[in-house]
């Protein structure tokens, strides 16, 4: 995500374990409606690969997947245009994404023509999709990183800007560098970057442009397996930062952009349990640490030539209960994008002038996601950010800390608005120990007159992760057919901070679960929809509760969609070959060398207890060239399911009278955990499980018996 901010791009790494946590999506929704206007017209083939068996199953669903596709590309078709990340300012420039390249427009002219900086298609990467660009200081050279879905390391493409007379000096590309991560410009000759390797990021390269062979010189390497590596850069400008990051502790190391050829600087040498981000400012470094009240986030500051923790002097501490989701650091100002335990978010301001003021800035309550704007060349002292949820649309802001002014940059369009009587209802849920988990609902109709209503329920709760809830013209089109829908902040999520991923992670895992029962059931008490329409979705390592869920409970929800689902916990972590296995044990423990954590495991574990019984049925969408989630797991658990049902059909010929569960595995071809890029693949994904939750709960035969009476 080419967009982000350094630092928050740090906490990515951290808490996402950077691109290699089970659920890191790159497919952002942007991305998506933007390509929508530029391939309309030339729909790509659908070549999905398929089982006989699921062949067979999937003409159940085939009438109405052809009618969600037509559905869902009118839907993306209207907000195509909302605001998002994909356009940055140079000096002279803006520049902005499509799907088949970069484009940049002279601000110096009055009436500019598009120029294009990059082909895709030229540097021989036609149906990529690019993931970072950055513009040298004096926007001479720009840097992107273009990703095949057939593979999982970027390369890096230089372009000489030239001064932007076409004729005269067009943009020409200079080099390739492949296996690239992350990168920052230090000058305009000298780019830092990380090296990946599979997937992992554990070197960090120099490279001058004026250098004979343009090789790039290694400045860090790092010897722990389980760390993660990014390069980012401070706001100002003026550091190189290099973040080392893992489950358990981080450290990181700064190179000056003035010196560039000097040997990196460490802040502070990583301890047990300690987690630090840094920033830059007039000479001082801003550290966010795990080091306030409860092991959660606080500011603190250093001097640049003393930056070891025993010269950190606290900045701030947010309020009870609120969990810090960014920091930023504006001129002469803190800003900190926060949680509060009901899931409102809001901004924290210090002047750094004045560190025992602080102020709080309330955004629009139907905001559930926050995204930073990447700085441009020249710092205006804005913060820009986009707002959003799962229904409503981004819209652009800006903040001002100097002068205390929010604004809202651009008024929504009247076809794009979000009608009034969409509802965002933040409820409580106890859970069986008694802990209250917190749960946000969208819909139509006041909660009391949704009983009839189906209801889709979302659960994540790994990594300490947010639930995700951006927007989603998928979730936008169920909610206007009269859906409700249920995001579960579960603990192992990172919704109410640190702690909230602790008491959710190893030995604790069971309890989001537990959670997700508690929030379910909620729901119902409320009189929201019941359990046979109701429908439960996840993917990654989400799928591990949800599958969980489905063991203990089943008889809560009548359907579940997995995508790229991690379901046998035991069997992955007892294979410390696979990818990820060493690096996840801060996640969910060594089973290997820890009885407990296996016993642990083994207790909530999708695929290790599954009981014959009548489950919900199950649409698994999985790619056979996905290295995060191992193929062996979700095939073992497809199949001991299936063995599961029909034992128990045989076994209660009474249960005959009831729907048989279906268990339908969608088998994708490609290497991409995170669902295909093409977009006409994507549509048609999206599609089939609507039309899937549409058939399982009986919904569209409802439909038909209306029409009849």
């Amino acid at each position: 995500m080419w967009s982000m901010t350094g630092l928050y791009s740090c906490l990515r790494v951290l808490i996402w374990r950077g691109k290699w946590s089970r659920d890191h999506c790159l497919f952002t929704y942007g991305r998506k409606a933007r390509i929508f206007q530029t391939i309309a017209c030339r729909y790509t083939v659908n070549t999905y690969s398929t089982t006989t068996e699921y062949s067979s199953q999937i003409r159940t669903y085939r009438s109405l997947e052809r009618s969600f596709k037509k559905r869902l590309r009118a839907i993306y078709r209207r907000f195509s245009e909302v605001p998002d990340n994909t356009t940055f300012h140079g000096h002279n420039h803006v520049y902005f994404i499509e799907a088949d390249g970069i484009y940049r427009m002279d601000t110096r002219k009055g009436d500019p023509e598009p120029e294009k900086v990059l082909c895709l298609a030229s540097v021989g990467e036609r149906g990529g999709s690019l993931q970072r660009v950055r513009l040298s200081p004096s926007e001479q050279v720009l840097a992107a990183t273009v990703k095949s879905p057939h593979r999982e390391e970027a390369r890096c493409v230089l372009v000489r800007l030239g001064d932007g007379t076409r004729a005269l000096d067009p943009p020409q590309p200079l080099l390739t560098v492949d296996k690239v991560f992350s990168f920052e410009w230090a000058t305009d000759d000298i780019l830092f970057y990380s090296s990946q390797q599979g997937l992992g990021c554990h070197r960090v390269f120099r490279l001058d442009l004026t250098s004979p062979g343009n090789s790039g010189t290694l400045v860090y390497h790092e010897q722990q397996p389980d760390v993660f590596v990014e390069v980012s850069l401070s706001r100002d400008r003026r550091l190189v930062l290099v973040n080392c990051s893992s489950k358990r502790s981080s450290e990181v190391w700064l190179i000056g952009s003035e010196a560039p050829l000097r040997e990196p600087a460490l802040v502070q040498a990583r301890l047990p349990e300690l987690l630090y981000f840094v920033e830059h400012s007039h000479g001082q470094l801003y550290i966010l640490a795990n080091t306030g009240p409860g092991q959660e986030y606080q500011v603190l500051k250093a001097p640049l030539l003393s930056p070891t923790m025993e010269h950190w002097d606290p900045v701030c501490t947010p309020g009870t209960g609120r969990a810090v989701k960014d920091m930023e650091v504006l001129q002469n100002h803190c800003v900190l994008a926060t949680r509060d335990p009901s899931g409102l978010l809001g901004l924290q301001v210090v002047p750094l002038d004045q560190t025992d003021t602080m102020w709080s800035v309330q955004l629009p309550q139907w905001a559930c996601a926050i995204e930073t704007k990447r700085a441009g060349l020249t710092d205006s002292g804005w913060l820009e950010f986009l707002l959003s949820s799962p229904v409503h649309p981004p819209v652009l802001y800006c903040y001002s800390p100097r002068e205390n002014n929010l604004l809202l940059q651009e008024e929504e369009r009247e076809e794009r608005r979000t009608p009034q009587d969409y509802h965002t209802t933040r409820l409580e849920a106890p859970s069986l120990d008694g802990t209250i988990v917190p749960l946000t609902v969208f819909h139509t109709s006041v909660l009391e007159e949704l009983s009839c209503a189906p209801l889709l329920v979302h659960v994540y709760g790994a990594y300490g992760t947010d639930l995700n809830m951006d927007f989603s013209p998928d979730r936008r089109l169920l909610l206007e057919d009269g859906w409700a829908l249920a995001y579960c902040h579960v603990r192992g999520g990172g919704e109410l901070g640190l702690g909230w991923h602790r008491r959710g992670r190893m030995e604790g895992k069971l309890r989001g679960v537990e959670d997700l029962a508690a929030c379910i059931h909620r729901l119902h008490d409320l009189g929201v929809s019941r359990p046979s329409l109701t429908a439960l979705t996840a993917r990654s390592a989400g799928a591990i509760l949800a599958g969980a869920l489905c063991n203990l409970h089943p008889r809560l929800i009548r359907a579940v969609t997995l995508q790229a689902p991690f379901l046998d916990v035991l069997g992955t972590m007892q294979e410390p070959g696979l990818p990820l296995t060493l690096e996840e044990r801060g996640e969910w423990g060594d089973p290997l060398a820890d009885p407990r954590h296996r016993d642990a495991i083994a207790s909530y574990c999708p695929v290790h207890n599954i009981t014959p019984q009548l489950y919900p049925s199950m649409l698994l969408t999985a790619y056979r060239g996905d290295s995060r989630v191992p193929l062996a797991g979700v095939m073992r658990y497809v199949e001991r399911l299936r063995e599961a049902i029909h034992t128990h059909l045989n076994g209660h010929p009474e249960t005959e009278s009831k729907p048989t569960p279906r268990v339908v595995l969608d088998l994708q071809t490609g290497a991409d955990h995170f669902g295909p890029e093409d977009f006409e693949l994507s549509l048609t994904e999206s599609a089939r499980q609507l039309a899937f939750l549409h058939t399982e709960l009986g919904l569209n035969q409802q439909k038909t018996k209306n029409r009849r009476k």
